[in-house]
């Protein structure tokens, strides 16, 4: 676009109030896109979480509002903060109306807000496409969430089962986020904002009808990628609607004179794109294998259901007002498990040795009192032996299967397998 170009009153004022909008929202809706920015906003949210309850207390919005970040983003502080934006952009667009009159257009600064819109729609996409590809974000079902029954389960949990059933559908959503990498550049930026604009599209109606908390985020996403489609609507209407060929609009840079200063801004550039997809590259591999499926498994890695349960020399049958028998062990992870009774599930520090034979329990409301049982394992059976919470026990246990995870891909079905 020509920079000596004349921009209406109304077209300065809707950049003024797109700009301060936008750049407010990245900066404190970072979702540890731009690490850096966090470590600057460090300060700034210090004071906010002060003000924010406040703000929500003498309003009468809220009595307590929390700042705790727990993995949700659709908490009232987040809704308050995105309140605070609101009220804080007006005055800036009325500040800057006064300040500066003069202007005849800010497309230079347009150029830097695509740039800035397009690098945080970008990498926080690859990201979230990154985690998809190893099956982190959305896991294969744990047994815990096997033995939970369909009503049981909150709209969310039955979204994350439903995705984290298949590893090739992960994969095939990793791809299509990591396709948003394409508005890393300046020339693909159309077709990159077209991709992404389906992606989030996705994304945002997951969450919506599914009850998942990153609904501020997730729209903030469709609308960016719509912002950066803007110069070429027109363009994309004639050629999808009306079938007529046309040129597509990439907004140039500033022109910069200097060569250094050009070598350093595609220095910085690059570095910026190597550092941040590099490190989520690491960060993904060390959560893969702390936490997602490369994450070491028990030795008996399975469910059993408890087929008999002998208390000293007496069977103890559910019910059993006197000791409620286990239901389900579930050995998940090498040091981590869970113990099924009538009253739900127990979650312990589970761990097997497999020279002795020794299986050790440590429960979360026990952390002083370790169990330790002998084990025998045939095929699918697995019998328990010793005192637990000094009292003989000998346990029989089958592997349980679950047609969910079992059942793979047929080509051929003659009939649909739907139960």
């Amino acid at each position: 676009m020509n920079n000596d170009q004349n921009w209406t009153f109304l077209e300065k004022l809707v950049f003024r109030f797109s700009f301060s909008l936008l750049i407010l929202f990245m900066f404190f809706f970072n979702n540890g896109t731009l690490p850096f920015l966090s470590i600057i906003g460090g300060f700034i949210d210090s004071i906010l979480h002060q003000f924010i309850p406040w703000l929500a207390k003498s309003w009468h919005l809220s009595d307590e509002v929390s700042t705790k970040m727990n993995g949700s983003g659709d908490t009232t502080y987040h809704y308050m903060m995105l309140l605070f934006i609101g009220l804080i952009v007006p005055i800036v667009v009325l500040i800057w109306s006064l300040v500066d009159r003069k202007s005849k257009n800010y497309q230079p600064s347009y150029y830097w807000l695509t740039v800035c819109v397009r690098f945080y729609v970008g990498l926080m996409l690859i990201n979230y496409g990154l985690v998809k590809v190893v099956q982190l974000q959305f896991p294969l079902p744990a047994f815990g969430r096997l033995l939970t029954t369909y009503g049981e389960s909150s709209p969310m949990g039955l979204a994350w089962t439903f995705l984290g059933f298949s590893k090739g559908y992960n994969l095939f959503m990793g791809i299509a986020e990591l396709m948003a990498g394409l508005l890393l550049f300046r020339r693909t930026v159309a077709i990159g904002a077209i991709i992404t604009l389906m992606t989030t599209a996705n994304v945002m109606a997951v969450n919506y009808f599914y009850d998942v908390p990153v609904k501020i985020v997730s729209t903030a996403l469709v609308l960016m990628c719509l912002f950066l489609l803007l110069p070429n609507f027109k363009r994309l209407f004639k050629l999808f609607f009306i079938g007529e060929g046309t040129t597509l609009i990439a907004i140039n840079p500033p022109i910069i004179k200097k060569r250094w200063k050009r070598n350093t801004k595609y220095t910085l550039k690059y570095l910026l794109i190597a550092l941040m997809v590099l490190g989520g590259i690491f960060n993904v591999y060390t959560s893969y294998s702390k936490y997602g499926a490369g994450k070491p498994k028990s030795p008996l890695y399975g469910a059993y259901k408890v087929d008999k349960f002998i208390r000293g020399n007496k069977i103890v049958l559910a019910g059993d007002s006197t000791y409620s028998p286990w239901q389900i062990l579930i050995l998940q992870g090498i040091d981590n498990g869970a113990i099924k009774d009538a009253n739900g599930l127990a979650y312990a520090e589970i761990t097997t040795d497999t020279v002795s034979k020794k299986i050790s329990f440590v429960f979360a409301n026990d952390p002083d009192a370790k169990q330790e049982l002998n084990y025998e394992k045939n095929g699918e059976r697995l019998i328990l032996k010793g005192k637990f919470y000094g009292t003989d026990v000998n346990i029989s246990l089958t592997k349980m299967k679950f047609q969910l995870i079992d059942r793979k891909l047929n080509w051929i079905n003659e009939t649909p397998y739907n139960r």
